[in-house]
C-alpha cells in the first residue's frame, strides 16, 4: 500500500477564520485516499483565536505562528513539518470531491517530468462555473496571463489533462524532491504571486506543470481578503513588479519596466481616481513606491532552502 498510496502532507492555513477552516478539515476527512497528515499553520490570528480546531480535530499536526507571516512564510513553516513523499498546499476556502487526491497522486506517480500538479477548481458558490482548468504563459511585458476555462460553465470541455504553464496555488501537490531541489517560497512575496514565482523556479529546473481534471475541488474566492480590497490591492500589484524583478530578464526585463512605468501605472492610478476609489489609489501608490524603496534590496532576490 506505502507504494500504491504513498503518504501525502496536506498543508493548508488560517487566520481569523477557524469556521471556514474546520469546513475545510470536514471535507478533507471524506476523502478515499487512505495514507496523508493534515498540516494546520494559524498565522497569528487575532480576532478569531484557532483553538477549536485543535479541540474539534486533535489528530491534525497544529503549527502556531507567533506573527503573521503571509502564506508563504506560513507554508514554508508547515512544509518543515512534512513528512509525505508529496505534499499538497491547499486554501483552507476550499471543499474537496472525496476522490480528488487519487487523480493528483496518480499523475505524479505516472510522470516523472512533472514537478506540480493541480485539480480542476470551481467556484463553491457557482459549482457549475470553472475557475481553474491550467494558465496561459506570463507575458514578458505585461506580467499578465489568462485562466484557462476561468468563468466557463463546466460542459466538459476541459475534461482532459494537459500540460499547462503554471499550477494554482488554490490547490496543487508536488513531490518533496522538486521541493528539496528548488527550495521553498520566497516569503518576501508574503501574499500573491508567491506561487507563480515558485512554479516558474520549478519550471526553470526542467519539470512540467499540469492540470488534472478527474480530480475536483471548490473555491470559496477571496473570502480572506475581499475582492478589491486595498489589502488585496497593496500586493497583488506589489508583488507583479517583484515577479518582473525576479523573472524576466534581458531585454525583456527593461521593456517590461519601461511598460509599468509609463504604461500600466499612469493607467491604473488614473483609473482609481477617476472612479473616486481613493483607498485603492493609496495602496496601489504604495504597492509602487515600495520598490524604489526597495531597488537595491538584496532580499529581492533570495530563495530560501528546505534543509
Amino acid at each position: 500500500m506505502a507504494e500504491e498510496f504513498p503518504l501525502v502532507s496536506i498543508i493548508t492555513g488560517t487566520y481569523n477564520q477557524p469556521e471556514v477552516t474546520l469546513d475545510f478539515l470536514d471535507s478533507v476527512k471524506k476523502i478515499t485516499y487512505p495514507s496523508y497528515e493534515i498540516i494546520v499553520y494559524d498565522n497569528a490570528s487575532e480576532v478569531k483565536k484557532p483553538d477549536i480546531i485543535v479541540e474539534k480535530h486533535p489528530d491534525i499536526v497544529f503549527i502556531q505562528n507567533k506573527v503573521n507571516l503571509g502564506f508563504a512564510g506560513g507554508c514554508n513553516a508547515a512544509m518543515r513539518a512534512a513528512k509525505g513523499k508529496y505534499w499538497l498546499l491547499i486554501n483552507n476556502d476550499t471543499t474537496v470531491d472525496p476522490g480528488f487526491l487519487e487523480p493528483l497522486v496518480a499523475k505524479l506517480q505516472n510522470d516523472p517530468t512533472l514537478g506540480v500538479v493541480s485539480p480542476k477548481i470551481r467556484y463553491f458558490y457557482y459549482p457549475d462555473i470553472i475557475q481553474y482548468a491550467g494558465y496561459t504563459a506570463i507575458h514578458p511585458i505585461t506580467v499578465r496571463n489568462k485562466g484557462i476555462g476561468f468563468g466557463e460553465k463546466d460542459l466538459g470541455q476541459h475534461d482532459k489533462d494537459s500540460y499547462t504553464e503554471y499550477a494554482c496555488g488554490t490547490a496543487m501537490l508536488m513531490p518533496i524532491e522538486v521541493i528539496k531541489k528548488v527550495g521553498l517560497m520566497a516569503e518576501i512575496f508574503f501574499l500573491y504571486y508567491e506561487e507563480i514565482d515558485w512554479i516558474h523556479r520549478i519550471k526553470v529546473a526542467g519539470y512540467n506543470i499540469a492540470y488534472v481534471h478527474n480530480s475536483l475541488i471548490f473555491h470559496k474566492d477571496s473570502i480572506t481578503t475581499g475582492a478589491m480590497s486595498p489589502y488585496k490591492t497593496y500586493f497583488v500589484n506589489r508583488n507583479r513588479i517583484l515577479f518582473l524583478r525576479r523573472n524576466v530578464h534581458g531585454l525583456n526585463f527593461f521593456l517590461a519596466i519601461f511598460y509599468q512605468l509609463f504604461i500600466a501605472v499612469p493607467k491604473n492610478m488614473l483609473t482609481y481616481l477617476f472612479k473616486g476609489q481613493f483607498k485603492l489609489f493609496i495602496a496601489y501608490k504604495n504597492a509602487i513606491g515600495w520598490h524604489f524603496t526597495n531597488a537595491f534590496n538584496p532580499e529581492v532576490h533570495k530563495n530560501i532552502s528546505l534543509d
